[in-house]
């Protein structure tokens, strides 16, 4: 077989579609997570993870309250749940910067025609902060019905679901504006 062949096969395009996407994943994930500790250090950083914190906060209660009519007690961030004294903290980190920053460094770095990128990034960004308002939700309605599944749903399923939604948003990258669709 000519290495031309092989170097316009399909699956050899999806693989190397798949390892950039997994390099650059990789590669944002431990350099933030290097710097990520000196990062708060910086008015730069705290204001806009105060905002989106803040957001997070406020649009999760919110559909707490009024969709699930689940009753707390808010109190700077953390959410006391009255049926059984349970209660989420959102911090700092739970405020979807980083997963931001990754999906924008993504983005910005994966190949493709800016003129789509430039409405692409910022529907990306909406649907991340869906997620992790999605995530909080969750996390509540865990923390009043199974309790001891908590540390469970927050580290193993509704972390890495962000990763599933930035992952799915980059398939569809690929398959409707990266790669142009043969007529049949």
């Amino acid at each position: 077989m000519q290495l031309d062949t092989i170097t316009n096969s399909k699956y050899y395009i999806a693989f190397k579609d798949v390892a950039l996407f997994i390099i650059i994943t990789l590669a944002f994930h431990f350099f933030f997570r290097a710097i990520s500790g000196s990062l708060y250090k910086y008015e730069a950083w705290n204001k806009p993870t105060l905002f989106f914190q803040n957001l997070l906060f406020n649009n999760s209660t919110w559909i707490i309250k009024h969709v699930l009519g689940l009753e707390f007690i808010k109190n700077d961030f953390k959410m006391t749940f009255v049926a059984n004294n349970g209660y989420i903290t959102i911090n700092q980190s739970c405020s979807g910067l980083k997963i931001f920053l990754q999906f924008i460094v993504l983005m910005v770095l994966f190949p493709g025609p800016w003129k789509h990128k430039l409405w692409y990034i910022p529907a990306g960004l909406v649907m991340i902060h869906l997620t992790n308002i999605f995530r909080i939700v969750g996390l509540a309605q865990v923390t009043i019905s199974f309790p001891q599944y908590w540390h469970f749903s927050h580290d193993y399923f509704f972390r890495p679901l962000f990763y599933v939604v930035i992952f799915t948003m980059w398939v569809i990258w690929v398959e409707y504006f990266y790669t142009k669709k043969e007529k049949v």
